[in-house]
């Protein structure tokens, strides 16, 4: 773990630099490539998913570990090779898992907050679950076990595969000529992240395009046909929290409605997006039809609440990045105490600009957690470490988040007519 949150440590701020370059170059190009509350939403996302690596929150069926020690039948002993293969057999067990996730209805809800946002740019990469609880696709990784591949390589490589896939998250680069044939591209994934009839469900391929064309499932960008983002069921939240499980809830209340035994057992396994008839009728759920003329999520906000927001970010994404640095210093029930902290935190924040009252609820679960904290360290965590005061830094923003969230849940967000006006 603590390896990790190293690796973290470098990995977040270089994210957070190139999304601040794609969005100067997008502006000098003139192309809006970020929403304000979209890009904190996915950002607030990818804290939440750096917070679930670091407790480990996954149950593992069968490690890698042991089915490398069990099945192996070979030794390869050249260091480029094992490397070499082992990124190949990581790609092509992600093209797998990756299209399991979005063909079968229980699956979804472990990859739909990737695919929530209704834009397309660097930040909405970091929308990345915490909601995959168990490693299920652990047979996928079967053929590397076979030919050999030592565990502590698959702990070097894999880091490596899943950040080689955030730089083709943009609209600002348009088609790559040879490397159309061999690689994922920006235009490749452009389609994947469309909901439009002609793109929806095509290109799974993480880092290698070839899987596609093998199996079936590769679609080119088309020139007269623009990607619109999103899902066809729109989650209508910023809270990823709530994109989270929002899947998997509508899972529950269908497989409790239907009326048929059989329709409670296969709807979990059924094509994503399958309802049973009967609850179909009684709970309609509205879908994207015509993707074209589909208003994109929007929540009034005042220039005041939005930098607010951002603030917000700030300060959350500084106390993780402090986290990551005291992951070694304290003992893990402790780092497990601050990050529900922080989450709790995004979730107030991420529920104010929602609009939704529950953010009084959570702030006000928040400061008390956090003057818990407080005395319960005889400060906060040795931030007084890094300059003196640093602690009391910490309580008073508490206190001045729960003021300000008080503030605009009670007074601006009751003001309509004035936060339409400030937002338009």
């Amino acid at each position: 773990m603590e390896a990790y949150a190293q690796v973290l440590s470098y990995a977040i701020p270089g994210f957070v630099l190139l999304i601040i370059i794609e969005s100067v170059i997008g502006r000098k190009m003139g192309i809006k490539v970020n929403r304000p509350m979209d890009t904190i939403s996915s950002l607030s996302s990818g804290m939440t998913n750096t917070l679930k690596s670091i407790l480990g929150l996954s149950v593992v069926i069968i490690s890698y570990g042991w089915m490398a020690d069990q099945i192996a039948l070979f030794e390869i002993q050249s260091t480029w090779l094992i490397y070499l293969l082992c990124f190949i057999g990581l790609d092509f067990a992600g093209y797998w898992s990756h299209r399991f996730n979005h063909m079968v209805n229980v699956f979804w809800n472990r990859h739909i907050v990737h695919h929530s946002s209704e834009e397309f740019n660097l930040s909405c990469a970091l929308r990345q679950s915490i909601s995959a609880f168990v490693s299920i696709y652990f047979f996928l990784y079967i053929p590397l076990a076979l030919i050999g591949i030592p565990a502590n390589v698959v702990a070097i490589v894999a880091p490596l595969h899943l950040f080689a896939q955030f730089w083709y998250h943009t609209r600002l680069v348009g088609k790559m000529g040879f490397l159309e044939h061999i690689i994922v591209t920006p235009s490749h994934h452009r389609v994947h992240h469309a909901i439009n009839p002609e793109y929806i469900d095509k290109n799974f391929s993480e880092i290698f395009i070839v899987w596609d064309k093998w199996f079936g499932t590769f679609q080119k960008e088309l020139p007269d046909v623009p990607a619109v983002y999103g899902t066809k069921r729109p989650s209508n939240t910023w809270n990823p929290v709530v994109i989270n499980f929002m899947h998997l809830w509508m899972l529950i209340k269908d497989a409790w409605h239907t009326q048929h035994l059989w329709d409670k057992i296969r709807l979990w396994f059924m094509p994503t997006g399958w309802r049973p008839e009967d609850v179909k009728e009684r709970f309609p759920i509205s879908s994207t039809d015509d993707v074209y003329n589909r208003p994109k999520y929007d929540t009034p906000s005042s220039g005041i609440f939005q930098s607010w927001s951002w603030f917000q970010l700030v300060v959350n994404n500084i106390l993780l990045f402090y986290l990551l640095t005291q992951i070694a210093a304290y003992p893990f029930a402790d780092i497990v105490l601050f990050s529900v902290f922080l989450f709790v935190s995004i979730f107030s924040y991420t529920t104010l600009m929602d609009g939704h009252k529950l953010a009084v609820l959570a702030e006000s679960v928040k400061f008390i957690m956090g003057l818990f904290l407080y005395f319960k360290f005889e400060g906060w965590y040795g931030i007084d470490a890094l300059f003196a005061g640093a602690s009391y830094t910490v309580v008073a923003y508490l206190l001045v988040s729960l003021v300000a969230t008080l503030y605009f849940s009670l007074v601006e967000f009751n003001q309509p007519s004035q936060m339409s006006k400030q937002a338009a």
